[in-house]
């Protein structure tokens, strides 16, 4: 049968959905401002030899799964051929209804390799890989082609401090149609607990800056130089990964102890490591707001659970989990800190806990300052929470004690050309929210209005919002 579920019309429920979506969503650039897109990759205009290097490559949501189907780890990070790994994926695809990998993939190979007439599965795992290689030889089918059809106009990535950006400069000396912009994510900059990596990391900023660093105020200096680096690269976002905000402050002078102990190399107690991460926390949002930068907080994230196979894969595998430590007190406190002295940034919260939807929503409210709209953002649903019920419910919840108007959108958060489709699927999603809604009277029915503020979400939101075009 005929795979037509990813139709026109997909996710679509009523006629208001539809029409919002295809009159005031489908055709709106894209501006991904979060993803972990390898820059290099870009520069060099990467090229793939099949679909598996593409679309499996580092995909740790689909290894994820794999596994819990038990795909062995040879088909998923381990040595087995490219087209092994494929029929492993297609394998576990009829496994996959209600995942959603499902709708991902199947949205996948109809926008990126025009597959729209069957379900991948082991019966269909010979036309398709087939199909799909006709496709990727073609002389249009690389990264930033990828990224041109998508109708993106701006790509953030993550990047460290220490990092180069050669390959930035040199995307933006081709003038290519596409910015992409550097993502300042200083998270190692804090991890004074491990003296041993935290000094490596010193090191290499020292080396950046080319200057010793023998205390805390030549540490601040350097990041300083390092993030007017970044800024006259093109970046305008920061961003930190953290599993919770201390509530505590801590002085100048009790982090420059701290870090004077670390770089000596001896042991640094939890309770030091967490009074320094809260110092260089508010020390980086001030040079975030004297920038006019957006700072975006990831958080909650348990990470590496499962120690074996950390220990044999690394981080970044498939082996994390939602985290459940208190929330709101540290980050009120942070936050309040900073508009004490006039220097709170923009600010997005991106919870992986949907414990937390309606503390963030009403977190936000306390901090927004009559003049930038939306200025503290309730960020949408991230890496587990980027599907169907995460997402409506973070929608939900910002709708009842926020404004969804001014709401930012979508991002991808990906290491993938091809999850674009994210977007897509975020903005069906909104359209049928707000669609019901009309058709059930709970919105006017009133085409424009509502169709105004979906585009605005879904594009114009973002584009004022962080100022890439000024």
């Amino acid at each position: 049968m005929a795979n037509t579920f990813i139709g026109e019309n997909f996710l679509l429920e009523t006629e208001q959905a539809r029409e919002l979506y295809h009159g005031y969503a489908a055709d709106l650039p894209i501006i991904d401002y979060h993803c972990h897109l390898p820059p290099a990759e870009i520069a060099s205009n990467k090229r793939w030899d099949n679909i598996t290097q593409v679309w499996l490559y580092g995909d740790h949501y689909k290894w994820r799964q794999m596994r819990t189907a038990g795909i062995a780890e040879r088909y998923c990070t381990g040595n087995a051929s490219d087209r092994e790994k494929f029929d492993k994926y297609a394998e576990l695809m009829p496994q996959a209804l209600r995942n959603p990998l499902y709708h991902w993939s199947h949205m996948e190979l109809k926008n990126v390799f025009g597959i729209a007439d069957r379900l991948l599965s082991p019966a269909t795992a010979e036309s398709i890989w087939t199909e799909s290689l006709k496709v990727i030889a073609a002389p249009e089918f690389s990264a930033r082609s990828l990224m041109k059809k998508a109708k993106v106009e701006v790509v953030c990535t993550t990047d460290d401090p220490v990092d180069s950006l050669e390959h930035h400069q040199a995307i933006a000396a081709d003038r290519f149609s596409v910015q992409v912009r550097p993502t300042w994510r200083p998270d190692k900059c804090w991890t004074v607990a491990n003296p041993a990596a935290f000094n490596a990391w010193t090191d290499r900023l020292a080396g950046t800056v080319n200057a010793d660093i023998g205390n805390l105020d030549g540490f601040l200096a350097a990041l300083q130089k390092r993030h007017d680096f970044f800024h006259a690269c093109g970046c305008r976002l920061s961003d930190r990964g953290v599993a919770f905000i201390p509530a505590e402050g801590c002085t100048q002078a009790v982090a420059g102890t701290v870090f004077e102990k670390a770089r000596s190399g001896k042991p640094v107690s939890a309770e030091e490591a967490l009074a320094f991460q809260a110092f260089m926390l508010h020390e980086l949002a001030v040079m975030d707001a004297d920038r006019g930068w957006t700072m975006q907080i990831h958080y909650g994230v348990l990470r590496n659970n499962n120690s074996r196979m950390a220990a044999i894969l690394g981080p970044d595998t498939g082996f994390d989990s939602i985290g459940d430590w208190p929330t709101g007190e540290g980050m009120i406190r942070h936050f309040d800190r900073l508009d004490q002295i006039g220097k709170l940034p923009k600010t997005i919260l991106y919870n992986i806990n949907p414990c937390d939807n309606e503390l963030i929503a009403t977190l936000a409210g306390c901090f927004q300052d009559g003049v930038t709209p939306g200025k503290i953002q309730f960020g949408s649903g991230w890496w587990f929470l980027d599907q169907l019920d995460g997402m409506t419910r973070q929608i939900e919840a910002l709708s009842q004690l926020g404004l969804l108007s001014q709401f930012v959108g979508m991002l991808t958060d990906s290491r993938s050309f091809l999850s674009y489709g994210r977007h897509e699927y975020f903005r069906r999603l909104l359209c049928n929210i707000l669609g019901h809604d009309m058709a059930r009277g709970r919105l006017p029915n009133d085409m424009d209005l509502t169709g105004k503020m979906v585009a605005d979400i879904c594009y114009h939101n973002a584009r004022r919002y962080f100022g890439f075009f000024n």
